[in-house]
């Protein structure tokens, strides 16, 4: 059986101690694949010493020479990424296409590290004061840590290490113990890349490790994303020991369809963005606010389509969603199916009836298995269109107008990521200044933005004030100096005790 390790001081380092050991599943057949090691304080703390010890040396390595092992890497991981897709498919259940284009995503923040060089110029003003100059530098903090979710096991770590390693920090991640080998390839190939041993660790484990990251005196900032609840105590435990913490929590988003968007384009995005990666990601669509009178035209589009999606597992090429990532995961998400008809909606697609590869039902079939599902005429503040359910679970709820629906989107305690569909410009413009929500789509369903931006929410999908990558990334990973000069000439004057002026 397989074998999970950490990765410290640049090569695999397993457990100090036995019996710290997870189940690592095959989401596809419910069966137990490998086994992880789960990291004690003690393993913990070796990784943050290999990150401290290697800090000094990394710090002051040239911004070419940084620049130029972030190439290494990319090219390494876009020869590999048929590989790590195959991971992630194997322990997350993705199917291929989806596996790749997380890859995919994640190298377009390694290419923006590349230009660290750009990204760290800092400003210079000339003669501020006779003879006297100013400058602004930004240098690294020093050891840095990422706690990353199970749904995005390469994209959401290259959302953070490739912008803080190119900055001149070190750093260790702990990733999902759900789906944990991804993390150990991406170090190999770091090793392969020429990065020196203790700038890239991996520590495996559950919340042993990540407590103890939070607290580690040596660690100096904290970059977390998962679920709201715990995205409020990383906050507030890592800001209680005097650290930098960003934390991105959870979503519902909502999309707003006007009665002159195109219905078949707003079907088939509702569908990509409800059921890809079998809905378990932060900027999935969960909710269409239908404005009247579109609600029935739409909702015979939708089930339409989704009648027509693949179910099964990755590796079946003609598969276009795959399982969820665990038992207790999918029995979760699909008790609001019944709760949804308890509080007066319409269960119009039942996923627990899905095919599953041509094959027998969800609900029949070994694995962790829930097709797609549409829930119509939701209650505005009903469970299952508050929660944020993390699966195939997409619901309609039907609004008499947008400023209903505005209100709705609003009045969300989560402002993750939401759209509008419409060939109105003007009410776009309007909906993009009104609506409470840090990332928007107008006419495109999930609008997650490019490397050179920064991804991140509002309200309680965010605690912390920085966005992850982009230049908010870099200034996270950074610390500002003004440095202000004078190279007197040999007439500077003598003595002058006076409050210094400009002059």
């Amino acid at each position: 059986m397989k074998h999970i390790t950490h990765w410290i001081g640049g090569a695999p380092v397993g457990n100090t101690a036995e019996g710290r050991r997870g189940d690592v599943f095959d989401p596809a057949v419910g069966e137990v694949r490998g086994r992880v090691d789960l990291a004690t304080e003690t393993e913990v703390d070796a990784a943050v010493a290999a990150a401290l010890a290697a800090f000094p040396a990394w710090r002051d390595t040239s911004l070419v020479k940084r620049a130029q092992t972030l190439f290494a890497f990319r090219e390494l991981v876009h020869t590999h990424q048929g590989e790590l897709a195959e991971l992630i498919g194997a322990e997350h259940g993705k199917v291929r296409s989806d596996a790749l284009g997380e890859v995919a995503r994640g190298l377009e923040v390694v290419e923006f590290a590349c230009g660290i060089p750009q990204l760290l110029k800092g400003g210079f003003s000339e003669n501020v004061s006779t003879r006297v100059d100013s400058y602004s530098i930004r240098q690294p903090l020093g050891v840095v840590a990422g706690i990353t979710p199970f749904n995005f096991p390469a994209m959401v770590p290259m959302w953070m290490f490739p912008v803080a390693i190119a900055c001149g920090n070190t750093f260790v991640l702990k990733p999902s113990e759900k789906d944990p080998s991804a993390s150990l390839l991406m170090a190999e190939l770091w090793r392969r890349a020429g990065l020196p041993g203790g700038v890239f660790n991996v520590v495996q484990g559950d919340k042993v490790a990540v407590d103890r990251l939070l607290s580690h005196p040596d660690v100096r900032a904290v970059s977390f994303v998962g679920s709201t609840p715990i995205a409020r105590y990383v906050y507030e435990t890592g800001t209680a020991h005097g650290k930098r913490v960003q934390a991105l929590g959870g979503a519902k988003n909502h999309m707003l369809v006007l009665p002159d968007a195109d219905l078949d384009l707003v079907a088939d995005s509702a569908v990509s963005a409800g059921f890809g990666s079998a809905g378990e990601r932060c900027m999935a669509i969960s909710v269409v606010l239908a404005v009247d009178p579109v609600g029935d035209e739409l909702v015979e589009k939708i089930v339409s389509r989704v009648s027509r999606l693949t179910v099964g597992p990755g590796d079946d090429p003609a598969a276009e969603m795959g399982p969820l990532v665990t038992a207790a995961h999918r029995d979760k998400v699909a008790s609001y199916l019944d709760l949804a008809a308890d509080e007066g909606a319409t269960v119009v697609v039942d996923g627990r009836d899905t095919p599953i590869a041509g094959g027998s039902t969800a609900a029949r079939t070994p694995g962790f298995w829930l097709g797609p599902t549409v829930v119509d005429r939701v209650k505005p503040g009903s469970a299952v269109h508050t929660d944020e359910i993390f699966g195939p679970v997409l619901s309609i709820v039907r609004v008499s107008s947008y400023e209903e629906g505005l209100r709705i989107i609003n009045e969300c305690e989560y402002g993750n990521g939401t759209a509008v569909f419409t060939n109105d410009g003007g009410a776009a413009r309007r909906f993009q200044n009104e609506v409470e929500v840090g990332m928007i789509g107008i006419n495109v369903p999930i609008p997650v933005p490019m490397a050179f931006y920064s991804f991140g929410g509002w309200k309680a999908s965010l605690f912390g004030d920085t966005h992850v990558h982009g230049t908010e990334g870099v200034h996270f990973y950074t610390r500002g100096k003004v440095v202000t000069s004078r190279w007197p000439d040999p007439s500077h004057g003598g003595v002058n005790l006076g409050f210094p002026v400009n002059g």
